[in-house]
């Protein structure tokens, strides 16, 4: 049920800044644009209009919203038009069932359990969002700094002052690639939702383990982009999404991160 909304969420959350920035823009320019007609949009929210089919507009009865068990008895298809539904919607189900079932099993029936679950269903929304879009909503990942910082307050997961510092280095690593690069480039290397990502992951594991976390989301991305590149034919400067490769080590390194760095030193003598 909790993948059901999320789905919402990763659909409709962008098309709601989209709606925002543009207004936003109109009345920034609006000596501009006063002789330019308005662009008819519909404003959107999480909880309205009714969900409906992409296609033919036909409104989703209760009973073919039901996670995945929907999708698979109408065999991923609109039930009025037959048009393909995407896969990615029981995906999404599912992991979040998934990884929800490893969070409870390896935290138990505690506080930390509830606060990962958060966590992780947040890590689902952006990882997917980041791909279809290439951002990274504030309205995400701010939250969940916040959420970070007072949670270890009284050191749910790590000391406080270990959450602070991780939450700091965390955007500024980041904030100062950014910056190296685009001096020695004239580019921009990476989006600024990927600052405020890894401060999330700072102020929730503390700053012993961020080393950790940009090793494996830089080895993955490298990995894939490699990949996109040879086999895809994706173009060298054509933009590649970090925001996933982070949630995805941000999480791994939030339950096992520990254990592996210890490891990882341990190899390195």
């Amino acid at each position: 049920m909790v993948g059901s909304f999320l789905n919402v969420v990763i659909y409709r959350l962008p098309k709601m800044l989209e709606h925002e920035w543009y207004l936003e823009c109109r009345e920034y320019l609006a000596d501009e644009l006063q002789n330019s007609p308005a662009k008819t949009t519909q404003a959107i929210t999480l909880s309205s209009p009714a969900s409906t089919c992409p296609h033919c507009g036909h409104a989703i009865r209760f009973y073919e919203n039901i996670p995945v068990v929907s999708w698979l008895w109408l065999r991923g298809k609109c039930s009025q038009c037959q048009k393909a539904i995407s896969w990615r919607y029981p995906l999404v189900e599912t992991a979040t069932a998934l990884l929800s079932l490893v969070i409870a099993m390896h935290y138990g029936a505690s506080l930390q359990t509830l606060l990962m679950l958060v966590l992780t269903w947040s890590l689902i929304c952006l990882t997917m969002i980041d791909l279809d879009h290439m951002i990274l909503p504030d309205q995400i990942t701010l939250p969940l700094v916040w959420l970070g910082l007072l949670i270890n307050i009284s050191g749910t997961f790590v000391p406080l002052a270990d959450a602070v510092i991780g939450a700091t280095a965390g955007y500024l690593s980041l904030f100062s690639v950014f910056w190296l690069f685009k001096l020695l480039t004239g580019k921009e290397g990476m989006g600024q939702g990927d600052f405020k990502l890894l401060a999330v992951f700072g102020a929730w594991a503390g700053w012993q383990l961020l080393p950790l976390l940009i090793l494996m989301a830089s080895a993955v991305g490298a990995i894939i982009g490699i990949a996109l590149i040879v086999f895809k034919n994706h173009q060298r400067d054509q933009a590649i999404p970090f925001g996933p490769y982070l949630a995805v080590a941000g999480w791994i390194t939030m339950l096992w991160g520990m254990p592996m760095w210890q490891w990882y030193l341990g190899q390195l003598g």
